[in-house]
């Protein structure tokens, strides 16, 4: 491009014949090859328009006076040119090293998810609100432990590397206290144990925790959180916290403890969690996301395949940039029988509602 405007401009100058007036619009080349092309490239082009607009002023019989500040003003945009273009190399391999740590990064703290995982098929799907960004306040894992398949999905206040760090922490935490602690509400207590030494006073973190120590049975431990999505049979159904419980780092000033919510999972089911930068993403007229309505339309027996459509459908909703970060997991227990039977296609079980809450041990 910067080699046809260069062109351009020396042949309208032949053709129209008006001396030097057309010649000054030689240094758009250099300029625009500053942006496009390493330093040396910007010194070629300079070059070229250097030597045509010579050429041209020699032809046109303009005086030496002129053509000397015109070459002169082509030869100093050519440098400045070619200064910018080596600053912008720099800054681009500066930034190609943080893309390549902040990828590092997110593989140690979001660790990618197996396609099966116990007894379940698995798949999730991570978006960061910044276009560049690998990680955001938005976190999730999911681990086999000694008492069952245990996973956490939550949202950190704020956003930026202080949520990030938080993440961190929250993640770490949970990792351990999975495979220490049989019951699920003392991996609770761990994690808030742990944030009380690392929060800030108007800090705090929504997660919802799960955890599947039996057969068919399901144990959700929400805290703040936006509330999973069963779907059974052509159902969605909202898995709302029967008791709910204050975000992690909040029970002190609001006292109450978390509980453990049992649901029962029947072959086929599957459950979706997320967080809210899924469920509040606005279109153009201000509408939220109707997660529960679109899940419907794109459930199939493959949880990665229904995730990419999940995603693709939102970012349509949002005319194609999130403005909060996003992250999705859903988990499908297979109905073998019916799979090997029907093939793929939309998930079908039986029609059941989610039991209310366990007393707490």
């Amino acid at each position: 491009m910067p080699v046809l405007i260069t062109v351009a401009v020396a042949l309208l100058a032949l053709v129209c014949g008006a001396g030097t007036s057309w010649l000054p619009l030689l240094v758009v080349g250099p300029a625009l090859a500053a942006a496009t092309s390493g330093p040396w490239g910007v010194v070629r082009i300079g070059a070229l328009a250097t030597a045509l607009g010579a050429a041209l002023g020699f032809r046109g019989g303009e005086p030496g006076g002129q053509q000397a500040i015109l070459l002169a003003t082509v030869a100093a945009v050519t440098l400045a040119g070619a200064l910018a273009g080596a600053l912008r190399r720099r800054r681009e391999r500066v930034l190609a090293d943080v893309r390549s740590v902040a990828e590092a990064a997110q593989h140690a703290v979001l660790k990618p998810v197996p396609e099966t995982i116990g007894p379940f098929q698995a798949a999730v799907r991570y978006s960061a609100a910044a276009a560049e960004a690998r990680i955001g306040g938005d976190f999730y894992a999911l681990v086999p432990t000694p008492f069952g398949v245990r996973l956490i999905v939550g949202d950190v206040r704020g956003k930026g590397l202080p949520a990030v760090g938080v993440a961190a922490v929250v993640l770490a935490v949970f990792r351990e206290a999975a495979y220490d602690e049989p019951d699920l509400l003392d991996v609770v207590h761990r994690i808030e144990r742990s944030l009380a030494r690392d929060l800030g006073p108007d800090d705090f973190v929504t997660a919802v925790l799960a955890g599947y120590p039996e057969a068919d049975r399901m144990e959700l431990i929400n805290c703040g959180h936006a509330a999973p999505l069963l779907v059974r049979d052509a159902d969605v159904i909202p898995v709302e916290p029967v008791r709910p419980a204050p975000p992690l780092g909040l029970r002190a000033l609001a006292g109450e403890p978390p509980t453990v919510q049992d649901v029962l999972l029947a072959d086929g089911d599957q459950l979706l969690f997320h967080t809210d930068g899924v469920t509040e993403a606005r279109d153009h007229a201000r509408e939220f996301y109707p997660l529960a309505e679109r899940l419907a339309r794109h459930v199939t027996k493959e949880p990665a395949g229904t995730l990419a459509a999940l995603h693709e459908d939102l970012l349509r909703h949002v005319g194609g940039q999130l403005h909060d970060d996003a992250a999705m997991l859903l988990l499908r227990k297979p109905d073998r029988a019916r799979d090997a039977t029907n093939g793929p296609g939309p998930a079908t079980a039986s029609r059941h509602r989610a039991t209310g809450p366990t007393p707490a041990p």
